[in-house]
């Protein structure tokens, strides 16, 4: 039997270089930002809400991302083509909605009551003076979070290990090391820049990509032709696949208004009457990303026709092999430093919602309600949370890869299933109450646990179109059976402009 070769990437020193130019201007911003994120604990989580509009339009979009775009959309357009397309289309049409409607309602809202987090939000938007609801939401939050954060270190590792033949151990720390100390140092805004400038990494790497790979193929109509003859020719077909494969793929924006860290760019803006514009340039990022994401996987299973010609048979390695294969040494170590881009600016942002839950959320409003403490000690607690979160978020990612990894792949559903639905219903309707809204977070967080449990329902659909569905029923249900704050006409006018 013919042995089957595998591409091996063979890095430059130059890739190496261009590489560590990018990690040398990620520490920089995070030096630059150290001193407007030591002012006080709104500086440190939010940014002062003194964000301007391209930062919050690409940390937005980038952040909700992560690796998942890079290697995993490229490594399902590279196994089921063009219908791959669903899974870009589902989150790029919902969050151009988010930046119109949601955004500016919890924008204005937020400033009016003074809320720096998520759970800030739910408190004062129900008078949570019992604590109950804005402990159920930290604690989602800090359940799904640490797993996620966890992952992207995972990630990360990998990703040195079969680039720069490092062990996965060394790249997890090296990781980790990375984003500890622009997160802890630089806050909100060495998040929100790097973030930014990370985007356009992304988007000048997805777009340049595929582009050169099909010139080296020979053009566009070579392209088309012969992808048009792969799977049956069903490879350009955007619907070949299931009704529930669509309804899932279509359905993953669903969780972008329940995930913190996307919520938190919508609360930082300086001028709320620029989301309008935000929404373009973000919704512009989307589909450049996405586009070229899926471009970069159809046109590399032409080059690369088994999955069994890539390093460890893995079409999500099929991103880095086709830059290392069709660009110039720098241009490929760009190409790398999009992919830790991606990770980097999904964990660090993660990283600051967690953390903002238990400085904010637990230690300043429940356990020291009564008391004032000053903003310079809550950012030294908020970074000293950090380092605490960090640490725990490797200590899973080292010793438990399996588990942080099937964690990981319900954390975006899980979060969005508890606070999509609510979020929406506390920004739009009148009538909800708080035991409706607690009662559809756990509904949902708990309906997305269970749903992936059991294999014949997770084969069916994505755990988090039932999840949203159930939450949203229950908290509807619920909000109608119980009372209503009694301000609630002075709360929900806060919500508007």
């Amino acid at each position: 039997m013919e042995e089957v070769q595998t591409f091996a990437m063979d890095v430059d020193r130059v890739a190496v270089w261009s590489f560590i130019g990018y990690l040398f201007l990620i520490i920089m911003i995070g030096i630059y930002a150290a001193r407007f994120s030591s002012r006080g604990i709104a500086n440190f989580f939010i940014g002062g809400r003194k964000m301007g509009m391209l930062v919050v339009a690409l940390s937005a979009v980038v952040s909700g991302r992560s690796a998942w775009l890079l290697l995993g959309v490229t490594g399902m357009a590279f196994e089921m083509g063009f219908a791959a397309i669903w899974a870009v289309a589902g989150y790029t049409v919902v969050e151009f909605f988010l930046f119109f409607f949601y955004a500016p309602r919890i924008r204005c809202f937020s400033e009016k009551r003074d809320c720096i987090t998520v759970p800030d939000f739910f408190a004062a938007r129900f008078n949570d003076k019992s604590g109950v609801l804005r402990s159920v939401v930290v604690g989602i939050i800090i359940i799904f979070m640490i797993a996620y954060v966890s992952a992207q270190f995972v990630a990360g590792g990998k990703a040195f290990e079969s680039t720069f033949s490092i062990s996965e151990t060394q790249g997890i720390l090296l990781t980790t090391a990375i984003v500890l100390f622009y997160t802890m140092v630089g806050g909100f805004l060495a998040v929100s820049l790097t973030d930014t400038i990370q985007g356009i990494f992304m988007i000048f790497a997805l777009l340049f990509l595929p582009i050169i790979a099909i010139v080296h193929l020979g053009g566009f109509g070579i392209f088309y032709h012969e992808a048009s003859a792969l799977a049956g020719g069903q490879f350009f077909n955007p619907l070949a696949l299931t009704a529930g494969a669509l309804i899932g793929f279509a359905g993953i924006g669903l969780g972008s208004p329940g995930n913190p860290h996307i919520i938190a760019r919508y609360m930082s803006i300086k001028d709320p009457k620029k989301l309008k514009l935000v929404a373009m340039v973000g919704t512009g990022a989307n589909v450049l990303m996405g586009l070229g994401a899926i471009i970069t996987g159809m046109v590399g299973r032409i080059y690369f026709p088994d999955v069994s010609l890539l390093p460890g048979a893995d079409q999500e390695n099929i991103y880095p092999v086709m830059a290392n294969q069709h660009l110039h040494p720098a241009m490929f170590g760009v190409v790398i430093a999009s992919i830790f881009a991606a990770i980097m600016s999904t964990a660090d942002s993660q990283l600051l919602v967690a953390a903002s839950s238990l400085v904010r959320d637990i230690y300043e409003k429940l356990i020291h309600r009564h008391r004032k403490i000053s903003q310079k000690r809550l950012v030294f607690l908020s970074r000293s949370v950090v380092i605490l979160l960090v640490t725990l978020s490797l200590l899973l990612g080292l010793l438990a890869e399996e588990l942080v990894f099937w964690l990981v792949l319900f954390a975006w559903a899980g979060l969005g299933a508890a606070f999509g639905p609510t979020s929406i219903l506390a920004l739009f309707w009148k009538g909800a109450t708080k035991a409706g809204i607690i009662s559809g977070m756990i509904a949902g967080a708990v309906t997305v646990i269970v749903w992936i449990r059991i294999p014949a329902l997770e084969a069916w659909v994505y755990e988090l179109i039932p999840g949203f569905i159930i939450a949203t029923i229950t908290t509807v249900i619920v909000s109608r059976l119980t009372k209503k704050p009694d301000n609630v006409d002075a709360l929900y006018r806060d919500l508007k402009d």
